[in-house]
């Protein structure tokens, strides 16, 4: 993952009359005044909830300090060599003295080869079974999924047809296709499938480790026009492949590439496909910017993505622990800030070498599909109202969303007392206030000091935030 900390452009919002207003195009040419016309395909902002999936190389090492997350860092040296994200493993090993790379002399030896790891990866996934994963994203009520098809170690969890120039197929490429299997099995449930590529690095074309944030993460980058013609060849080829509904690319793309092309290419191929703004060259085409372990404070922003992992790190760390865990409250919450705010959330599962989802992530995924399978009205589909965030009176945080004339208000802890106030004069009526669970509870409720005072009953089950359904606001 890119480690820097985005800072959003402000953007309007388009309006569906404006979009309406759009003439509808079915080709696409590799001009930005044609793919600027192209409007974002409206899944993309309904489906609210992502499954990032980072597996590869890194994931049978398994391995790094859990440091702390981007979001908390004041010192980027110490970061680097101390890097939290196991999927870093191969450039944390390559810092002289790092904690990693004194893991690595002692489980493997120091002439270990990193691209070794391949053997393992192969023999441990004979198992694998990518219905299992469909099934699991399916319980969490994600609408799409976002797997890497190739991270910064430049390793294909596919059988790429590109050859590599300084690697034969069966150092760099996997000769089972993980991607193509996923695709195949989240599509069957009605899934939208996106493949994550690193375009911008690619460590089996460059040797030196980055140590600090600048300038060393750009300059690392390779430049060369071979690199360029490969990393081309490469995206052009999983576009024909898996036809992405998202491509998402990581830390820049390669100069060389007409990538204009490439854009009108997957536009083409899939008309609902989507693309996030991590390619740097033309700023303005994108359909979503992607703040890492960060949420913007507005919901003033063109589409956005927050991308994250459960813990501080997106490959599978075995030395992570509960410690290190957004809990399945804490989870919660957040993708409800997130949603009220215009965003999505992209959560990643790290599995281990195996395929296997560890036990600590699949229970935080398991509540979060529990408690979406109550409340999902007032997630899918839904904008923010004019409001995103509120407290109640005794300091309880809530956070709204809308749909129609209704309005989702969730509350996020228990409150003091069992009756809330909301101040708003478009609530002043409602045409009933229902609390929502399993089976639905209508509320008492009466208008009070400019808007709704509702009477919510004894002993409710506040493990999880709750949510009340106002319907028929002005």
């Amino acid at each position: 993952m890119f480690l820097i900390k985005i800072v959003l452009p402000i953007f309007l919002i388009a309006t569906s009359s404006c979009l309406a207003q759009k003439k509808s195009i079915t080709h696409y040419e590799a001009s930005e005044l044609s793919l600027a016309a192209r409007p974002t395909p409206t899944w993309y902002g309904n489906a609210k909830l992502g499954i990032f999936i980072h597996w590869g190389l890194y994931s049978v090492p398994a391995w790094s300090t859990p440091y702390g997350t981007p979001d908390t860092v004041t010192n980027w040296k110490a970061f680097y060599t101390n890097n939290p994200y196991a999927e870093w493993y191969l450039n944390s090993l390559r810092i002289p003295g790092s904690p990693t790379q004194t893991h690595h002399t002692y489980k493997y030896g120091a002439e270990y080869d990193y691209y070794n790891f391949k053997d393992s990866l192969q023999q441990k996934t004979t198992n694998w079974n990518a219905g299992h994963w469909a099934n699991i994203i399916k319980a969490t009520g994600a609408k799409y999924v976002v797997i890497t098809a190739k991270h910064h170690d430049g390793y294909m969890m596919y059988p790429s047809k590109i050859p590599h120039p300084f690697l034969q197929p069966n150092q760099i490429s996997s000769s089972k296709d993980f991607i193509g299997q996923l695709a195949k099995a989240v599509r069957a449930k009605n899934i939208k499938m996106g493949v994550y590529y690193s375009g911008g690095l690619d460590w089996s074309f460059t040797n030196n480790p980055i140590t600090n944030l600048w300038p060393e993460l750009f300059e690392s980058m390779p430049a060369t026009e071979v690199y360029s013609k490969y990393a081309d060849a490469q995206l052009n080829e999983i576009i024909n492949l898996y036809q992405p509904d998202v491509l998402w690319n990581d830390v820049n793309y390669p100069k060389g590439v007409k990538l204009l092309s490439v854009f009108a290419h997957l536009f083409n191929t899939n008309h609902n496909a989507v693309i996030n703004d991590r390619w740097n060259q033309y700023p303005t085409l994108y359909n979503f910017t992607t703040p890492e372990y960060a949420v913007p404070d507005s919901n003033g922003f063109k589409k956005w993505e927050t991308c994250r992992g459960i813990g501080f790190s997106f490959g599978y760390n075995q030395t992570e622990t509960d410690k290190q865990l957004l809990s399945s409250k804490a989870l919660i919450n957040l993708f409800i800030d997130i949603v009220s705010k215009n965003g999505n959330l992209l959560l990643n599962i790290g599995p281990d070498a195996s395929g296997n989802i560890p036990a600590n992530q699949l229970s935080r995924l398991q509540d979060l599909g529990d408690w979406m399978q109550v409340n999902s009205e007032g997630i899918y589909d839904t904008n923010p109202w004019k409001k995103t965030a509120g407290i109640l009176q005794d300091g309880t945080p809530i956070r709204f969303t809308q749909k129609n004339k209704i309005l989702y208000v969730f509350i996020l802890q228990k409150p003091v007392a069992n009756t809330i106030l909301l101040k708003d004069s478009s609530l002043v009526n409602p045409s009933s206030v229902l609390l929502i669970d399993k089976k639905s509870i209508p509320l008492r409720f009466k208008k009070a000091a400019g808007g709704i005072e509702i009477f919510l009953p004894e002993n409710i089950d506040f493990t999880f935030a709750r949510m009340i359904k106002i319907s028929g606001i002005k």
